[in-house]
């Protein structure tokens, strides 16, 4: 399937947050891309007719630094747009993943919090809303066990919770604590353009 003509260049401003993020890409180890992926699958469906794994997006850009990994990884995928009047673009490839697969070095860990939070995660748009960093996922024990390695590593957090049962009974969440928010963005920080803009800004101030 014909993929649409790259949004960005390669070459560029070097301020650029996507040239900043291939440039981190080329130097990341084959595990810390694999494990990546595997936490930024969480915003993913499998189709089990096709055997595929589809991530969804308005923007495109985040599709197209999962799409270079891939290619880093030595597979194949593809983006396209899901519909003429839809703003919605979708990554697809056939790699097989290892889901039961668990990081073990400090590296791994992160690299794999950086995915998850990439595709689960959120952070305030405006630098003048009062910072947060926020995982939420509905599948409490997969997002435990997320909030787990961030305190293995250090990272404090606060309380695992529903923000309201009766909105959604399933839907649990937790934030970084302020005391640890220099420290994730710097160390963990983003591989999603517009989160690791956001970031980077952050620590500007």
């Amino acid at each position: 399937m014909r993929t649409i003509p790259r949004e960005v260049p390669r070459c560029g401003n070097r301020d650029d947050p996507v040239e900043t993020i291939r440039r981190r890409l080329s130097k990341a180890r084959k595990s810390e891309l694999e494990f990546y992926i595997l936490g930024a699958l969480h915003d993913a469906t499998f189709s089990k007719i096709h055997k595929t794994y589809r991530v969804s997006q308005s923007n495109i850009s985040w599709l197209r630094i999962l799409q270079e990994i891939v290619k880093i990884l030595g597979r194949k995928s593809w983006i396209y747009k899901e519909g003429k009047r839809r703003s919605v673009w979708i990554l697809e490839t056939s790699m097989k993943f290892d889901l039961e697969k668990k990081p073990e070095s400090a590296r791994d860990k992160k690299s794999y919090i950086r995915g998850y939070f990439d595709a689960e995660g959120g952070m305030p748009k405006s630098q003048n809303h009062f910072l947060y960093l926020q995982f939420s996922q509905k599948d409490q024990d997969d997002l435990t066990e997320v909030k787990e390695m961030l305190d293995v590593l250090g990272y404090k957090c606060g309380k695992m919770h529903n923000p309201s049962r009766r909105v959604d009974k399933n839907y649990w969440r937790f934030f970084v604590s302020r005391n640890s928010h220099a420290r994730y963005m710097e160390e963990i920080g983003s591989w999603h353009p517009r989160k690791a803009k956001q970031i980077k800004l952050r620590m500007k101030i």
